[in-house]
């Protein structure tokens, strides 16, 4: 069974909260020092909430960008640490607070991430240094041992989470490889049932028919038995001819773009949302430059999607109807208020437009987009 980078994330930190746990347990039954056996209730509560923030931070930490909800459950981590850290009277505090530190390349860009790292251990040795066995100097060697702890995590994690968008990326590039190879198999196919078909009208065809003439021709010069085989072979070129014909007249219709390998191959692989796909067995387009619209439309759906919806699931259905082509996305993401048309919305906006299509695309704050995409049959340029 293979885990998401997130998940052995949340496992690792749980394990750490968990082994605190016990550590505070142990601590009174060891019967060391009074702050923990008067602040029990405190430390305890304190623990209770730094499990259930840190369990509900992983939760977020898929999306993308700096998520207020995520840096505010960050926060109150940080204030339980300190908490546990006071009311102990020893260095569990510091352990949790490692924690928080491989959680921050996830959260916040280095710009952001390595101040609050350093805040994060100054406000820990100015909390140790209130121990009653810790002197001034004691506490500036507590800081940097914190530090450098707390730093290998988080360049730890940061690498990890470098890793991780290295991978999307790598799949995303992929994916896409596949569907512009898919696409760029079937015109070449195309073409070349065209060049095939040219070659046996041009070459083939003429020849039958020279050779139709000259039977003709023939038919008329000889009797008797010859004229029977003359008759027979004229018939046979006739035949032939018109087979030849057939056969460019149907190379030359059968000119239709297969979509749907290379649409499925832009579906898979995607670890979230999961992308409920519904579309014909078979989708075919007349037109490869048509068809290479609707790949790049789906293409550009699923990359917002994964980027900025922060769903769990896409719906996307393509329907081959009679008057055209349609496209329905729908995810249950985070939405918004309004609809802000970027790079890749205007991007689709404008291939639809020039065959005649259109697009349109509603949201509602925390009901998630819904996209519809409109490709008419004929072309208009």
């Amino acid at each position: 069974m293979r885990f998401s980078t997130i998940t052995l994330l949340r496992l690792a930190g749980l394990f750490t909260w968990l082994s605190v746990g016990i550590a505070l347990i142990m601590i009174p039954l060891l019967g060391d020092g009074d702050g923990p056996r008067d602040d029990r209730s405190l430390w305890i509560w304190a623990h209770l909430i730094y499990g259930i923030a840190y369990w509900q931070l992983c939760n977020g930490l898929e999306g993308r960008g700096v998520v207020r909800e995520n840096v505010l459950l960050a926060l109150l981590m940080e204030i339980c640490a300190l908490v546990i850290a006071y009311t102990t009277q020893t260095g569990l505090g510091g352990i949790l607070m490692l924690v928080i530190a491989g959680v921050l390349p996830w959260m916040l860009d280095l710009r952001f991430g390595v101040p609050w790292l350093i805040a994060q251990n100054i406000v820990l040795s100015l909390v140790v240094s209130t121990f009653p066995t810790v002197t001034p100097s004691g506490a500036i060697v507590l800081l940097a041992l914190y530090l450098g702890y707390s730093s290998f995590a988080f360049v730890l994690s940061l690498v990890a989470r470098r890793q991780s968008r290295a991978r999307e990326e790598m799949r995303k590039v992929n994916s896409e490889l596949r569907a512009t190879q898919f696409l760029l198999a079937e015109s070449t196919q195309i073409a070349e049932r065209v060049r095939i078909a040219r070659e046996l009208h041009d070459l083939v065809g003429h020849h039958l028919t020279a050779l139709s003439l000259n039977l003709e021709v023939a038919s008329h010069l000889v009797t008797g038995k010859a004229l029977d085989h003359v008759t027979q072979a004229l018939s046979v070129a006739r035949l032939l001819l018109s087979d030849v014909r057939e056969v460019v007249g149907a190379m030359r219709d059968d000119d239709r773009v297969e979509l749907s390998d290379a649409i499925r191959s832009l579906t898979e692989g995607v670890p979230k949302p999961r992308i409920h796909l519904s579309m014909p067995e078979q989708l075919a387009i007349d037109d490869p430059r048509r068809a290479q619209v609707v790949l790049r439309c789906t293409q550009e759906i699923i990359t917002n999607t994964v980027k900025h919806a922060q769903a769990d699931n896409l719906w996307l259905a393509i329907d081959d109807e009679k008057e055209g082509l349609s496209i329905v996305a729908r995810d249950d993401g985070q939405g918004s208020d309004s609809v802000s048309e970027g790079n890749g919305l205007m991007g689709m906006s404008e291939r639809l437009q020039q065959y005649g299509g259109q697009l349109s695309v509603k949201t509602t704050l925390g009901k998630g987009f819904t996209i519809n995409a409109w490709l008419p049959k004929e072309v208009g340029l």
